[in-house]
């Protein structure tokens, strides 16, 4: 089974946005386990915009309370909003979104729908390039 946490600052737009995105990606797939957490996560809700966008897209955009980043699972690959972000994982597996698609995901919290859109859209590349590497590391 693979693991992945995708992790941004609060755990309210980009992180709990591409956890909703993969698990709508891979469907039934039960060999991958998705999950979010943010570093500074206090319990907050999805944002309106984030559910109002993923429910744009068919996904589902129920209510879920943030969840803070804790121990670091040797077991779980990280995969972060960008570079800044892997020296709150240390030790552990951990990816950005910059190193699949070279550039990082701003946090469109506060912003407008314009940006919230922009950001599902680089969640969605980086995540259909994840999903290319997940089947290149399951073949070797």
């Amino acid at each position: 089974m693979i693991k992945i946490a995708f992790v941004c600052t609060g755990n309210t737009c980009r992180s709990i946005m591409a956890e909703r995105i993969l698990k709508k990606l891979i469907n039934q797939d039960k060999s991958i386990k998705v999950s979010s957490r943010g570093i500074y996560a206090t319990g907050e809700n999805i944002s309106s915009l984030a559910k109002k966008v993923l429910k744009d897209h068919h996904i589902s955009s129920a209510n879920r309370k943030s969840v803070k980043l804790g121990k670091i699972d040797k077991n779980i690959l990280y995969v972060v909003m960008n570079n800044q972000m892997k020296k709150f994982i240390p030790g552990g597996k951990v990816i950005s979104f910059e190193d699949l698609i070279a550039e990082g995901v701003a946090d469109p919290y506060g912003c407008d729908e314009q940006a919230y859109q922009l950001t599902f859209n680089q969640l969605l590349k980086g995540i259909n390039i994840l999903l290319e590497k997940i089947n290149e590391w399951r073949v070797k």
